[in-house]
């Protein structure tokens, strides 16, 4: 015969594991209506992309040193920032992919940032021997809310593009205008361009193409199509 306690404990067990049973029923429960709630509030429709729209590149070859105008269908965000980057990125992946006439690595990895300010007033604008400070506040002059006049891009190149550039006068020169260039094309009130790599002032690219000073735009029209 079963002793009386051992009666009384068998049935405890029960009930707690019924009850233990029917916890984890509800807790179950929960996380099935928790899963179509979240399944039904879920975007039915992929996020949007940037549209694609036409882009003016202009492309360099080496060849004969000169630039020629390429249009290209890309998607373009509309922050003007991030759509100057988006172009030089794609610019720099045709100058990444095997049969290009500019070959350079990188691609559009190269491109850290760009951005879109005040144009300088290049009479009073700093020499290679100004101050570290003058330098960072030409560069970074306090912009209004919205620009309207001419605009300074400044274009933040990163060390392993430079490093990778080949070492030359006129293939280091075709870079930088077709940079410039094709900010200009697309962005037109780009006027001037400034360089720096890493988020500091470099001397040069890759020994000879001047990264200290300020370029015009006018410069790369100038150089289209011709030898620069």
């Amino acid at each position: 015969m079963i002793p009386r306690y051992q009666t009384v404990l068998l049935i405890v067990l029960v009930l707690a594991s019924a009850g233990m049973g029917l916890g984890l029923w509800r807790q179950l429960e929960r996380a099935h209506q928790r899963l179509l709630t979240g399944r039904d509030s879920a975007p039915t429709q992929a996020p949007q992309v940037a549209p694609a729209e036409q882009a003016t590149l202009l492309v360099a070859n080496d060849d004969d040193n000169s630039m020629l105008t390429q249009i290209q269908s890309l998607p373009l965000p509309q922050d003007p920032n991030a759509r100057a980057r988006a172009i030089l990125g794609k610019l720099l992946d045709l100058y990444a992919a095997p049969d290009s006439a500019h070959p350079i690595p990188g691609g559009a990895n190269s491109i850290g940032q760009v951005f879109l300010l005040p144009a300088l007033d290049l009479q009073t604008a700093p020499t290679p021997h100004s101050s570290p400070q003058s330098k960072a506040e030409a560069l970074h002059p306090a912009a209004p809310a919205q620009s309207t006049g001419p605009e300074l891009a400044v274009v933040n190149l990163t060390s392993a593009f430079v490093a990778g550039h080949p070492s030359g006068l006129e293939t280091e020169t075709l870079t930088v205008l077709s940079i410039c260039g094709t900010l200009h094309a697309n962005l037109p009130r780009v006027t001037q361009v400034r360089f720096l790599v890493d988020g500091q002032p470099r001397a040069t690219l890759a020994g000879h193409a001047d990264l200290t000073r300020t370029y015009l735009a006018a410069e790369a029209e100038t150089a289209e199509g011709a030898h620069p």
